[in-house]
């Protein structure tokens, strides 16, 4: 497997359960070193997407490459080369913490025993409790700890933080962005958009077991509204008004929203009537999402 090949390269993929068709000729590519956020509500195929590439399930139609090889053909050689954690984590209850991670990490080939204690103690896991006293958040650890003290060279994330409190996090995220600067690569899906948003390179939208949109932030972007906060010294009149969308005002407080593009000539006018605050702030992840998750549906 080259630098250039993609970890991940899906094209035309197509799954159906009985009548109902999960999969619609996905197109999917992760390369190399990079953390690729994956979004779409509940049912739009994110986790079949993801079955399919662990091996789990067979697809029906299409091409389907997993570092350089067939994730159903093979799905033991693979499985040595990444690691998986999902949203919802089942631990053997009679095992201790500590011996999970350890059995987890025996079966990717060996664990890297520095960072596997570092990361006990930043995510302030308990190794010795057994897995039957293990909260939900505690279980997350725990595969996440196996996964990231790992040498595994493809990390698929579905609904890792799962359970976690804001401080446990922070760490997951601060532990994914030194993965990923160790050349690990990271397929993430997540709810949590501040969380993908902070992390992710690119980002691929599905809808109905298709992509519907992949970029960087900044071009999903393009398609979306900025939105303008500014503090006037005098009432600004019909024309100014009339040049802004969406415009509220409060005394001498101005929201309006406006076209990327035309930020520049925004704050131009603006200015004209003693402008002496502003604030310019891009679409969030979460409106961005919602309204390309509009758009696709209409």
């Amino acid at each position: 497997m080259s630098e250039s090949t993609p970890v991940i390269d899906v094209t035309g993929l197509t799954k159906s359960f009985g009548k109902f068709r999960a999969l619609n000729g996905l197109d999917l590519t992760v390369t190399r070193g990079e953390v690729h956020g994956f979004l779409g509500p509940n049912g739009a195929g994110k986790s079949t997407t993801i079955r399919v590439l662990l091996g789990l399930l067979k697809a029906d139609e299409g091409q389907v490459s997993l570092l350089g090889g067939d994730p159903w053909k093979d799905v033991v050689a693979l499985h040595r080369r990444l690691a998986y954690v999902p949203g919802d984590v089942s631990l053997w209850p009679g095992m201790t913490g500590g011996e999970a991670i350890d059995l987890l990490g025996a079966l990717r080939g060996s664990l890297d025993e520095a960072r596997r204690q570092e990361l006990v103690e930043r995510f302030e896991l308990d190794t010795t409790k057994r897995g039957r006293q293990y909260s939900k958040g505690n279980k997350q650890k725990v595969a996440l700890v196996a996964a990231l003290a790992s040498d595994a060279e493809l990390l698929i994330l579905d609904e890792p933080t799962s359970g976690l409190d804001p401080l446990m996090e922070q760490v997951f995220q601060d532990t994914i962005q030194e993965a990923k600067d160790r050349g690990v690569t990271v397929l993430l899906s997540s709810h949590i958009m501040s969380e993908v948003e902070t992390l992710t390179d690119r980002i691929s939208i599905i809808r109905e077991g298709s992509i519907v949109r992949t970029g960087t932030l900044d071009d999903l972007r393009t398609d979306t509204r900025s939105t303008i906060t500014a503090t006037l010294a005098r009432t600004p009149d019909a024309a100014l008004l009339a040049a802004l969308d969406d415009v509220t005002l409060s005394g001498h407080d101005l929201t309006a929203t406006v076209e990327p593009s035309q930020v520049g000539d925004a704050m131009a006018l603006l200015t004209q009537y003693g402008l002496s605050d502003l604030a310019v702030q891009p679409a969030s992840l979460e409106k961005l999402f919602l309204e390309l998750y509009d758009q696709a549906t209409r």
